[in-house]
């Protein structure tokens, strides 16, 4: 066994606290991996996992060694990431986490001009609307919408999305087209329950944002699902522009409240604070923070432009 493959295969079995997870997440066999943990405790004469048959959890001595790999890791693929900058190639794998509707489309457009420049780097990506921890769980970088929670970890901002109330043609002969948002107290709201507030929306009237209470028959934690029932008819909803666009453009919905719109959400990639990201990493963020996330623009004349900054900070909660 080669240890830096076990210790790999280790850090992805105690990030998993699974075995099965741990070797999907290496590309190996469950089988493979037991066989590298165990030659691995085997080297320390150490044991690093307790196991039973329904958890895996490391036990005092493998935490100490999970905390001494993780930096180690870092500093290999460092060295590995240099080597290649001197060849400008990069290569290798990189495990990203991004929002289930932003990232099977928008993300995957812009990470394929990545990846054809840069083949032998393997991109892994997970689409899942609740929020991942992308230490824990072993990501190398994540793709989030609005306010920043998880402390410590680096972010750049990519862009500012609007957040878009829309009708379906249909619901709107049916319904009426509502002139003044306090009157979609009287229509059927869809919540987006991935908000702090789904049930209070806001808007700018006369100047100052005012808060509407909206109530209705359906709710989704995914932007997604609610832009889809709004353009079937069955409501209002709010959303973020990426969602509606492709509705817009065909036609199975339309802005209400375009000038009173003020709610935007920043885009941002997120990463550990680690002072050796890869050559990869770097170089994927620095595409991504480089003005290849698409955003679009249906609206010629948005209440909120989209931009790139590109600049690196830090937040705590």
């Amino acid at each position: 066994m080669d240890t830096i493959e076990g210790m790999r295969t280790f850090v992805a079995v105690a990030g998993e606290s699974s075995f099965t997870n741990g070797a999907r997440r290496q590309g190996i066999s469950t089988k493979l991996a037991s066989k590298y943990i165990r030659q691995l405790e085997e080297r320390l004469d150490a044991q690093l996992f307790h196991r039973t048959t329904r958890s895996v959890t490391l036990t005092e001595t493998g935490q100490a060694y999970y905390d001494r790999c993780l930096p180690m890791l870092d500093q290999f693929d460092e060295l590995e990431g240099l080597v290649q900058a001197r060849q400008s190639e990069l290569a290798g794998p990189i495990r990203i986490t991004a929002p289930t509707g932003y990232g099977g489309n928008h993300l995957v457009r812009a990470l394929h001009p990545f990846q054809a420049a840069h083949p032998k780097v393997q991109i892994e990506l997970h689409l899942s609307d609740h929020h991942v921890s992308i230490v824990e769980e072993g990501y190398d970088l994540a793709v989030r919408f609005g306010d920043l929670k998880d402390s410590s970890l680096v972010a750049r901002k990519l862009t500012d999305m609007r957040i878009v109330c829309c009708a379906s043609p249909e619901y709107l002969a049916r319904h009426g087209t509502p002139t003044d948002p306090a009157a979609l107290a009287t229509h059927n709201c869809l919540l987006p329950t991935t908000s702090a507030t789904p049930d209070q929306w806001e808007f700018r009237v006369q100047g100052e944002v005012r808060k509407y209470a909206v109530s209705g028959s359906f709710r989704a934690n995914s932007p997604l699902a609610v832009a889809q029932m709004t353009a079937n008819g069955l409501g209002i909803g709010r959303m973020p522009f990426y969602t509606a666009e492709p509705f817009l453009e065909a036609d199975r919905l339309r802005v209400l409240f375009q000038d009173q719109e003020c709610k935007v959400i920043g885009l941002y990639v997120v990463y550990p604070p680690s002072r050796h990201l890869t050559a990869r990493i770097r170089g994927l963020i620095d595409h991504l923070c480089g003005g290849k996330i698409v955003t679009g623009s249906f609206d010629p004349h948005p209440p909120a432009t989209n931009s790139f900054s590109g600049k690196d900070f830090t937040w705590s909660t």
